[in-house]
C-alpha cells in the first residue's frame, strides 16, 4: 500500500514539473517571436537606410530619364581670347604679313577652322631657318612640347607628299631626326625647344601658328 501511494506521488510530481514547463514555454514563445519580427524589421529599415535602395528599380530608372544630360561639345567657333594670343610681325621673306601665336589647345583642324573663321588666314608656312627661329622662340614658353604649323604628310616613304595649307610652294624643311618617316600621324608640329618638325596624328591638342 506505502508502494502504491509512493509511485502516485512520484508520477504526480513529474507530469507537474511536465506542465509547468509547457506553460513556460508557451509564456516565452510570443515574446521571442515578437522580439525576433522587431529584430528583423530593423535590420531591414538599416539596410534600407544604408543602401539608400528605398525605390524601387522601376522609380530610379524614371527619375533617370528625366535629368537631362548636357551635350558635350566643344564649341570652335568662338575665337580665342585677346590674352590667349601673341602678336607677331614681319618676316625675312614678307615684311608686311602678320602672324599670330594661340596659347589655347586645339586639333590640327579645329586650328585651321579658326586661323580662317577669326582671322582670315591659315596656319603658318615656314620658308626659311630665321622664321622657323622666330617661330620657335614665340612659342618657347609655353607649357607644350610642340605646336602646329600648317604643314600635312600624304603617301608613304619613299613616296611622301608635304604640301602647306596656304597653297606656297614646299621649299624648306626642318625635320627631327627619324623624321618625316612613316610615323603615325599626317599632320606637322614644330618642336618648342629645339625648332625641329615632327610628324603627329592630327587629333592631338596643341598651341598653333596663323599667318593671315
Amino acid at each position: 500500500m506505502k508502494l502504491h501511494l509512493i509511485l502516485s506521488f512520484v508520477l504526480l510530481g513529474t507530469v507537474s514539473s511536465f506542465h509547468l514547463k509547457n506553460e513556460a514555454l508557451k509564456i516565452e514563445t510570443p515574446e521571442e517571436e515578437e522580439s525576433q519580427n522587431q529584430e528583423q524589421e530593423t535590420s531591414e529599415e538599416e539596410e534600407i537606410l544604408t543602401s539608400g535602395e528605398g525605390d524601387s528599380w522601376e522609380e530610379k530608372e524614371k527619375a533617370t530619364e528625366l535629368v537631362p544630360v548636357p551635350a558635350i561639345k566643344e564649341d570652335i567657333n568662338v575665337c580665342p581670347k585677346e590674352e590667349d594670343v601673341i602678336h607677331l610681325t614681319g618676316s625675312p621673306e614678307c615684311q608686311t604679313c602678320r602672324y599670330l601665336f594661340i596659347r589655347q589647345a586645339k586639333t590640327f583642324q579645329q586650328a585651321q577652322f579658326i586661323c580662317q573663321s577669326c582671322y582670315r588666314g591659315k596656319l603658318v608656312s615656314i620658308h626659311n631657318f630665321q622664321f622657323n627661329l622666330l617661330l620657335q622662340t614665340s612659342a618657347c614658353g609655353v607649357n607644350q612640347g610642340q605646336v602646329w604649323i600648317g604643314a600635312s604628310v600624304s603617301g608613304w616613304d619613299p613616296c611622301l607628299r608635304f604640301t602647306w595649307l596656304d597653297g606656297s610652294r614646299w621649299d624648306f624643311t626642318y625635320w627631327a631626326p627619324g623624321h618625316p618617316g612613316n610615323n603615325c600621324g599626317n599632320c606637322v608640329a614644330l618642336c618648342t625647344r629645339s625648332g625641329y618638325w615632327r610628324r603627329a596624328p592630327c587629333v592631338r591638342h596643341l598651341p598653333f601658328f596663323c599667318s593671315y
